[in-house]
Parts: structure tokens; C-alpha cells; sequence
């Protein structure tokens, strides 16, 4: 992908080097992974994969730095405040741009202290995008999902997160799964999941419009689809205890995952991605 063409966000928050504990909680691809682990040695999962918030206290202030991949991650992020931006207004609405905190260790959100083991998460109580850049190699060396918008897609992913949470998505699915027990609750977790890997195609279907088709190049869906395989939650459970335990899918399936990106990259539309009423996922 072309990623430089983007703008620069300056909605990037630095805080490598901060500091911050080494509680582990959250709710991002990667606490998946963790939580498996956990349940391998006897624990409970759900004390990392579930989080309420915490008292928060902003950490202080970084100005972005000047590397490569702070300079990805903010042109990336500038591309998604643009495309969503214009999406928004032609819905009659405006877009409140998230800010993307990027962290290394640990970090305090609205939504808890989670650590780096945690992965990309967004946290609808600070509307921030949280994530430690390491995930990106673990991203192409343990996951086998190479390549720059692969990383692109996991950010828009997040940022569809928001997206569900300025339409009051995430408010309705949280009040729904409160009142259901736990295998509907996850289910509804997976189709809300499914629409943000949808968001994240319709911002990369828009994106190519946006820049005159000149932003993607060969491959990149490839590897977008790729990776939404690769964290898919029947791939990850087979990896991690060598089989599978479909009601206790949070994300979606790998066909899921890279079926409804499809969707949002074909057709860049949000009325295509309402998962909730879908016949199938």
C-alpha cells in the first residue's frame, strides 16, 4: 500500500518509554491468545479477556516521534479520520476522530490497565485506539500475517470499533449481552467483531476512491484477508489447545473474519455490514 499518500494524524499519542505496571487486561486480538494460555494452565480467561474500568488519570503527554512506524501508524490513522470523515457527512453526521495512544509494556486506559500480551484494543469510555507496536511483529512472525496493510487493517479494525460506538453500536450490543446468558453474549461479541473487520474493508474500499485508486497495490487485499484468517478464533484455539470450542467464540471463525472484511472491501458500503441481521455469518 501506498501509506505515505495519507495524512499525518495528529491524534497520535507517543508514550513509549512511559512506564506503566505490568497488569495484563483487555479485550484486543492478542488477549485471545492469553487467555487461552491461561485456561491451558488451569485459569480463568475471563479475568483477562474481561475488564471494567479503572480510576484513570490521563499519563502525561508525548509528542509523536519522527520513526517509521510512528509515521505509519499516524498516516494511517489520518487516512481513516479523512475516509470515515467523509462517509460521516454524506450521512448527515460528523466524525469525531479517536486518538491512538501508542504504548510499549503497559498502559492505563478508561477501560483498565492492560499490557502489551493484550494487543490493539479501543477503549469506547476515552475513545482511544491503544496499541503496542511489538504486536506488529508478532503480528508477521507468530501469526504468519506479513505485510504493511495487514498492520493497516488491524488499526481500521479498531478504529470500526469507534465508528460502532459514535452509532451507538457498541452501547446496544453491551446492553443486549447483560441480559443474555454467556454463549449469546459471545455471540453477539462476534458479530460485533465481524462488523468492525467490515468497517475496516469499507474504509479501505473508500480509501482507494479517496486517493483515485492509487493508494492499494497488488497484494495488499492478500494480505489484509490473510491476516483476518490468522486471528480468526477457530485458528487461534486449534494453535493454542489443539482443538476448538465454538461457543466460546468471541471474534469469529477465519472464514467469518475474512468473509466480512470481503464485504466491506467489495462493496465500501455500511449498510452492507449489519451483522446483527445477517442470515449468515
Amino acid at each position: 500500500m501506498r501509506w505515505e499518500m495519507g495524512r499525518r494524524s495528529t491524534n497520535v499519542q507517543d508514550l513509549r518509554g512511559a512506564g506503566g505496571g505490568r497488569t495484563m487486561v483487555g479485550g484486543g486480538i492478542g488477549a485471545i491468545l492469553v487467555a487461552l494460555l491461561v485456561f491451558l494452565l488451569g485459569g480463568d480467561p475471563s479475568a483477562i479477556l474481561g475488564s471494567g474500568p479503572s480510576d484513570y488519570s490521563a499519563p502525561p503527554t508525548q509528542t509523536a516521534g519522527n520513526d517509521q512506524e510512528i509515521e505509519f501508524v499516524s498516516r494511517v490513522l489520518g487516512s481513516t479520520e479523512d475516509v470515515w470523515s467523509q462517509i460521516f457527512q454524506a450521512n448527515g453526521t460528523r466524525y469525531v476522530t479517536p486518538e491512538l495512544v501508542v504504548f510499549s509494556g503497559a498502559v492505563e486506559s478508561a477501560c483498565g490497565r492492560a499490557g502489551a500480551s493484550v494487543g490493539p484494543f479501543y477503549c469506547p469510555l476515552d475513545q482511544k485506539v491503544y496499541i503496542d507496536l511489538s504486536f506488529y511483529d508478532d503480528l508477521r512472525n507468530q501469526l504468519g500475517a506479513p505485510g504493511d496493510f495487514a498492520q493497516a487493517y488491524v488499526l481500521a479494525h479498531e478504529v470500526g470499533h469507534h465508528v460502532q460506538n459514535l452509532l451507538g453500536i457498541s452501547e446496544q450490543v453491551q446492553s443486549l449481552q447483560q441480559r443474555v446468558g454467556r454463549t449469546q453474549a459471545n455471540q453477539l461479541s462476534v458479530m460485533l467483531e465481524l462488523q468492525a473487520d467490515c468497517f475496516a474493508g469499507v474504509w479501505a474500499n473508500n480509501a482507494e476512491q479517496y486517493y483515485q485508486q492509487q493508494y492499494l497495490e497488488e497484494g495488499d487485499v492478500e494480505e489484509a484477508l490473510n491476516a483476518a484468517a490468522q486471528i480468526g478464533d477457530d485458528r487461534l484455539q486449534k494453535r493454542s489447545q489443539g482443538y476448538v470450542v465454538p461457543e466460546s467464540f468471541t471474534h469469529g471463525t477465519s472464514a467469518q473474519r475474512a468473509r466480512w472484511l470481503t464485504t466491506g472491501l467489495q462493496s465500501g458500503d455500511i449498510n452492507q455490514c449489519n451483522t446483527f441481521e445477517a442470515s449468515q455469518l
